[in-house]
């Protein structure tokens, strides 16, 4: 899968150094793997949860929420959002997630 943007990861890491690892992690595994659908993807990250139109992602050990666009088809993920626990925790990204129709 490519990853776009590796950067929204970086600049989150930069801000929160203690989160380096568990993203550079995450990154290393998605690049390296090409997910079909989501039952496939939670073979690989068992935590992942679908809300709305976003693949959300605990990464850390509960410490984040990486909040994605995945398109299956063309084995790409848009990142959304790097959150912590507590900023996933407002709700403000479901916003962007939302599936219904405006």
């Amino acid at each position: 899968m490519r990853i776009i943007s590796h950067k929204k990861l970086i600049e989150f890491w930069e801000k929160h150094p203690d989160t380096e690892n568990a993203l550079e992690n995450f990154h290393k595994i998605i690049n390296k793997t090409n997910f079909e659908h989501f039952a496939q993807l939670r073979k690989t990250f068992p935590s992942a949860d679908q809300v709305g139109k976003c693949t959300i992602f605990n990464i850390g050990g509960n410490k984040l929420r990486v909040i994605t666009a995945i398109h299956y088809n063309s084995h790409i993920i848009y990142i959304r959002h790097v959150l912590t626990h507590a900023d996933y925790d407002k709700d403000k990204w479901k916003i962007e997630c939302d599936s219904r129709p405006h």
